[in-house]
């Protein structure tokens, strides 16, 4: 169960949705997104997941502050339901792509995750994320990555490296197709490294409402980090 815990907190830890992995575009100056999202994984004969509110807010030029506020649960062998991690964070980019060049887009993301869980359901100490996102966008297509160290105190628990790389491309007006591989070392000290995919859409309904998803099998040591996972939200831009 520890296992399946700390690797949904793994895949917590990026999630620049629908995907695992992150990206270094801050939300605009003055605007909000919000995802009202449900996420999980399959291992160890349980689901474990969360679902909840994504608050993203444009606080100045380049600067993005967020708050994530779940509900935590597992199903199957191991059944519970409670309050999930809170998240806060800042995104930075630092860094501004050009045409014509190779520069990137890059941003630091640093993510606190709050020991605010019921017991069994998220981590049970303060995790600490701090990573670095990049991406160059050309034409219709995009590419974007990266990834950090976890701090992840307490008995069992191993600090940890996690990252990923997503290639997505604008197929039509309002939607948005995207591949995803995503990593992280052994985040227990009795576990192994994982490796897993996803296949992701975003599907801009309205102006100002969007519908996200994203899922794929773990590849490296699915049983006990996650035999899949999935990702579902509806996203408000305002």
């Amino acid at each position: 169960m520890a296992a399946a815990v700390v690797a949904l907190a793994a895949r917590q830890a990026l999630a620049g949705p629908p995907y695992v992995t992150d990206d270094p575009q801050p939300t605009d100056l003055g605007h909000w997104e919000i995802y009202a999202y449900g996420e999980g994984l399959d291992a160890l004969g349980s689901t474990f997941g969360d679902s909840g509110l994504d608050l993203n807010y444009g606080a100045a030029k380049d600067l993005q502050l967020t708050a994530v506020i779940p509900a935590a649960y597992s199903t199957g062998d191991f059944n519970a339901f409670g309050a999930g991690q809170v998240q806060l964070a800042a995104k930075y980019r630092f860094l501004h792509q050009g045409d014509g060049t190779l520069t990137p887009d890059v941003a630091f993301f640093p993510r606190v995750f709050l020991p605010t869980a019921a017991p069994g359901l998220d981590l049970p100490r303060t995790n600490v994320l701090l990573p670095l996102w990049a991406e160059k966008d050309w034409g219709d297509w995009s590419l974007f990555g990266g990834g950090g160290y976890q701090i992840s105190p307490g008995p069992g628990s191993h600090n940890f490296w996690t990252g990923g790389v997503v290639l997505t491309r604008q197929v039509t007006k309002s939607l948005n197709l995207g591949a995803e591989v995503w990593a992280h070392t052994h985040d227990l000290t009795v576990d192994g490294d994982f490796v897993g995919v996803n296949l992701g859409a975003d599907w801009r309904l309205t102006p100002h409402w969007s519908l996200l998803a994203s899922g794929g099998p773990g590849l490296v040591n699915p049983s006990r980090d996650g035999r899949w996972d999935f990702y579902l939200a509806l996203k408000a831009d305002y």
